[in-house]
């Protein structure tokens, strides 16, 4: 399922293709690599910077609704979007900020899973080489209604047929996962997921969120591989509720004394964490926005704070720069294909230094962006959702804009 904050438009969207050649599938985004400074190529066996499985689902998502759809009645929306979704929302949110990702997937051998894999591996450059297609089986698809703020969804879907040994979902297989700097996973409350410990005992940095606990136990003995993990991001209502407090900041605290490092989103308020290492703790604010579509804001806010990470920043400025991913993400349609790369966060930047005046705070929050965007190139427009899936190649297959 899909998982948000900007200015938005209402009312259609833009395709972006290569202008050089209309009827070609887009190029990848130009790559900017944040972690240059950090690699040592002979040292350095890893081959990616990021790994990650689970499933991707189609979302369309309709936006512009005046209110929830009324039973018995018709609503139409004044935008729409598709785009994969799913575990596609983290996989691109963390190539398009430069990292080297690799994702294991089913994908359907419907048209959907033709589209969501050809998005994925040639329209954002990640790597599927442990994804597989499996025949007969359809794409899982969510349908979002955005409005008011908030989102309404439906999904619906089939669990995919399990794979022999020696595949990608094995954990015991030499490949998988394979050696990553880090490993992003959502756990799930009374399971445990294998290869998550296989990971953390190569050496992967294990980054995980949490879904809403369905029991209602809320134990954090029900989530075992919190133990492998570096740091737990859930938000505020899941971290209040594992730790008995009535405070996202105590949560934080408390969690801390689990993981050794403790992220807790608060939404339009921002996140704050808390270090069980250092003792060290960081709150800032979101960016205030006016959000078109929040699906996928908490994976991007997620894939920000995972490349400050491994990028070595500190905690204060990892926080404000995963506040900042997420808060362009709602800007655009869709949970995948609105995240940020560098090229938005350089022109965000540039607009905040030209208007310092207005926003002093802001300026000096984000300072730390200046060395960084230096050796930020000229980057590709970046693939945007539009409402149909795909169209037939011809005289109009590179128009842009789409009602």
């Amino acid at each position: 399922m899909s998982t948000g904050t900007g200015t938005g438009r209402d009312t259609g969207v833009e395709g972006t293709t290569d202008r050089d050649a209309p009827h070609s599938t887009p190029r990848p985004p130009s790559r900017f690599d944040p972690l240059a400074a950090l690699r040592d190529e002979d040292a350095d066996r890893t081959d990616w910077d990021v790994y990650l499985t689970g499933t991707v689902f189609l979302d369309i998502v309709f936006t512009g609704l005046d209110s929830a759809p009324v039973r018995g009645t018709e609503s139409w929306a004044r935008g729409m979007g598709s785009s994969p979704g799913g575990v596609a929302n983290m996989a691109t949110a963390l190539s398009r900020l430069g990292l080297r990702t690799s994702l294991a997937a089913a994908f359907g051998d419907d048209m959907y899973g033709d589209y969501c894999r050809e998005a994925l591996e040639h329209g954002e450059g990640i790597d599927l080489a442990l994804s597989h297609t499996v025949p007969g089986w359809h794409s899982p698809v969510t349908v979002s209604m955005a409005y008011e703020g908030e989102r309404t969804m439906v999904s619906h879907g089939h669990e995919a047929p399990p794979k022999d040994a020696a595949t990608a979902y094995d954990p015991q297989a030499p490949e998988c996962p394979p050696p990553a700097r880090a490993c992003v996973t959502s756990l799930v409350p009374g399971g445990s997921q294998e290869w998550i410990a296989t990971a953390a005992r190569r050496g992967s940095r294990i980054f995980a969120d949490v879904g809403w606990d369905d029991t209602g136990r809320w134990d954090l003995a029900a989530l075992p591989d919190l133990a492998h993990c570096e740091a737990f991001l859930p938000n505020a209502a899941e971290a209040m509720r594992y730790t008995r407090t009535d405070c996202p900041r105590a949560a934080a605290r408390a969690l801390s004394e689990h993981v050794p490092l403790a992220v807790v989103t608060l939404g339009p308020e921002g996140a704050c964490a808390v270090d069980g290492r250092t003792g060290e703790s960081a709150d800032v604010p979101a960016i205030a926005v006016e959000a078109l579509d929040t699906t996928g804001a908490g994976d991007v806010f997620v894939a920000g704070f995972v490349m400050g990470s491994l990028a070595e920043w500190p905690l204060a400025d990892r926080l404000a720069f995963a506040g900042l991913t997420a808060a362009l993400s709602v800007q655009e349609f869709g949970g995948s294909l609105s995240a940020p790369g560098w090229a938005e966060i350089a022109a965000w930047w540039q607009h905040t230094r030209r208007y310092a005046d207005q926003d002093a705070a802001a300026l000096r929050r984000y300072a730390f962006l200046d060395a960084l965007l230096m050796g930020c190139g000229r980057q590709w427009p970046l693939r945007r959702a539009v409402p149909t899936i795909g169209f037939r190649r011809g005289p109009a297959a590179g128009s842009g804009k789409q009602g």
